[in-house]
């Protein structure tokens, strides 16, 4: 195989296809959430993974878990979460367990801001996948966006 092989070169526009798809979408829920709740994309997935957290066995999360469900290193989601307790919007404390382990419950002004943020930013996924759907490229990858079914 060379670099100029049909199927390599059909998988890099697939992926060039599937990276703008995302492009636009992160985008237009970036711009809809800074300008109505003072929230980015980040924030606003931290607060949505750290609310379906629970007591009991498997219900919180250990920070690489964190990490791994926003798509950032772990550094990088230990400043988030700074930046968010800073605002009262999240909460950390010592796990009763064991004392070297740390949680982080949103409190609740992060779940009001949350629930208040949440129709804003299905509005403007809503927005990006129409406007995906109008230019051929994308529009089979928002056919197969829109027909996952994935649980919560």
């Amino acid at each position: 195989m060379t670099a100029t092989d049909p199927s390599l070169t059909a998988l890099a526009q697939g992926w060039c296809a599937l990276s703008l798809l995302h492009g636009r979408i992160e985008a237009r829920i970036e711009r809809a959430l800074q300008g109505e709740h003072g929230l980015s994309v980040r924030e606003y997935s931290l607060l949505d993974v750290l609310s379906r957290q629970h007591d009991g066995d498997g219900g919180h999360l250990q920070m690489k878990q964190v990490a791994d469900a926003v798509v950032l290193s772990q550094s990088a989601t230990t400043r988030l979460v700074t930046r968010l307790e800073d605002r009262g919007l999240l909460a950390r404390y010592l796990c009763p367990t064991d004392r070297r382990g740390i949680y982080t419950n949103v409190t609740e002004a992060g779940l009001r801001l949350l629930e208040e943020a949440r129709p804003t930013n299905d509005a403007a996924l809503r927005e990006a996948l129409d406007e995906a759907t109008k230019n051929p490229e994308l529009a089979p990858l928002v056919r197969v966006v829109e027909s996952l079914n994935v649980p919560a």
